[in-house]
């Protein structure tokens, strides 16, 4: 057993007595499904029932688009003022925030993520809540008064729709809080299908909604499985727009599906995110961040740092640094306020971390820590130890593809151009770090690596005034920000005559 600190088993007392029933919400009713169906999710972390959610299928998915779309129109919220839509979004973050405790809990049991980063989540969401409901009031579009003595020339900014929201397991509260209060604000109507893994927190945040009086079929929650609730989700006409977040892989099979309707396909996808390390940065800040970065939610982070490049000349020191820092993270019981790392989502997902360590090493890569799950005492094995591989070459699966786990690859570079081109040398562009004392080397950095993120000399801070979003393979459009309203309008552009009349064409 490697020198470690790991947290042991909560207090069994401490865990639910039965699972949380779930069930959906379509058209302002919570529903069974038509046949039965239901699924269970175990605590990755405690093996116990957490709770059993109502399975889905096409029969689900279609009633709830039919509730959206009857709801965009016919009903009043595309119509009602932006006061009116910020006054009930402003609710449901008090709402949040009287529910953060119970909703946090949940979230752990469910994702195995530990209780004070489920915590802190929770109330980061209500923070974007109350971000969109001040942008409801200060949607605008455009006059145009240059056009002429004659005419007047408007852009008006509507919203698209009906909005599918697809979420995954790894933040559920916080990612459908990224995308349903900007589609709200809008005006849309929507439909939420979150992962079957991690349904509860969507659940609950559709009983929050209900309680602050939105009206029947603005909002409509799913549960169930990609196949077939995402896919009917992504194919069907009445459906105006997609918002995934998840796999790179996944994205691709939503937008291929999309495209038989030509609705429009927002995504979020996977990252590779690098953080280069000069010569001259503060290497004990740069590994407290790198720890930061790779270990938080267990890695399972598309905003994972976990791909360090740095220069030669410190890499021995740096490394050092972080494996000592590494081995006084508390890995263990997610329900310890104590625990910053908290299990693996599942048996599956452990594996293929293992996997690539496993192949890292069989390519000549060397393990500086961990490779291995992680006993934790009276939870079993779904942990994976934090994990350094070193003397890792561009060309390894462990450099270029996501692992989603706490595990960090280390490259080195001698040159700028050299680090800049590692940099890039991905098929993702999701974020990226930079780390130098000398302000010119961290605004060429920040021109030339192509990621939709730059951070600089710090690791995944995070601002609802400022958009997310990545290039090349981790996605399309953005979130948060001004941005993140902008995504569920349409742009309408509005032409009037209105001076004297304009001259006959046909004489």
């Amino acid at each position: 057993m490697l020198d470690l600190t790991v947290i042991p088993a909560t207090n069994a007392a401490d865990l639910p007595a039965a699972p949380l029933r779930l069930r959906h919400w379509i058209g302002g009713a919570w529903v069974d499904s038509a046949d039965g169906a239901t699924s269970e999710r175990r605590s990755p972390a405690h093996g116990v029932a957490v709770s059993v959610a109502a399975k889905g299928g096409r029969a689900e998915a279609e009633a709830a688009i039919a509730a959206a779309r009857n709801a965009f129109d016919t009903g009043a919220w595309p119509k009602t003022s932006g006061k009116e839509r910020a006054t009930l979004l402003l609710k449901v973050a008090d709402l949040i925030d009287r529910d953060r405790a119970k909703i946090a809990r949940q979230e752990v049991l469910e994702s195995g993520k530990p209780i004070a980063q489920a915590m802190a989540e929770i109330e980061g969401a209500a923070d974007i809540w109350r971000y969109a409901a001040a942008l409801a009031r200060t949607q605008s579009g455009e006059s145009h008064n240059s056009l002429g003595p004659d005419m007047l020339g408007l852009v008006l900014k509507e919203p698209i729709g009906v909005v599918s929201l697809i979420t995954p397991w790894n933040f559920p509260f916080l990612i459908i809080s990224q995308k349903l209060p900007f589609a709200l604000a809008a005006g849309c109507t929507a439909v939420v299908k979150p992962s079957e893994l991690t349904p509860g927190t969507t659940v609950m945040l559709g009983e929050l909604l209900e309680e602050a009086g939105l009206p029947q079929g603005v909002c409509n929650i799913v549960l169930g499985y990609g196949d077939p609730v995402g896919e009917v989700l992504s194919t069907d006409a009445r459906v105006d727009m997609v918002s995934f977040t998840g796999s790179t892989g996944v994205g691709k099979r939503i937008t291929a599906a999309a495209s038989a309707t030509l609705k429009k396909v927002s995504l979020e996808l996977g990252g590779k995110n690098p953080q280069v390390i000069f010569a001259d940065a503060d290497l004990d800040q740069a590994a407290d961040a790198i720890a930061f970065g790779v270990y938080f939610n267990a890695g399972e982070c598309c905003n994972s740092g976990s791909r360090i490049i740095v220069h030669e000349d410190v890499a021995a020191e740096l490394v050092d640094k972080i494996v000592a820092l590494s081995r006084k993270v508390p890995f263990g019981d997610p329900l310890d306020p104590r625990t910053q790392v908290g299990a693996i989502i599942s048996p599956e997902h452990l594996d293929k971390i293992d996997g690539y360590v496993r192949g890292a090493v069989a390519a000549g890569a060397r393990v500086a820590l961990g490779g291995a799950a992680l006993p934790v005492g009276g939870l079993g094995a779904q942990f994976y130890q934090p994990t350094i591989v070193t003397d890792v070459r561009p060309e390894m699966a462990i450099a270029r593809e996501e692992v989603f786990g706490p595990v960090l690859s280390v490259l080195t570079f001698r040159t700028a151009d050299e680090a800049i081109a590692l940099a890039n040398d991905a098929a993702y562009g999701l974020s990226a770090g930079v780390w130098s004392r000398d302000v010119s080397t961290c605004l060429d950095f920040m021109r030339r690596v192509r990621a939709g993120t730059i951070w600089t000399n710090t690791w995944m801070d995070g601002f609802a005034e400022l958009p997310f979003g990545g290039f090349k393979e981790s996605g399309q459009g953005r979130e948060l920000g001004r941005y993140g309203l902008e995504e569920f309008l349409e742009v309408k552009t509005v032409q009037m005559r209105i001076g004297q009349t304009r001259g006959a064409w046909v004489a």
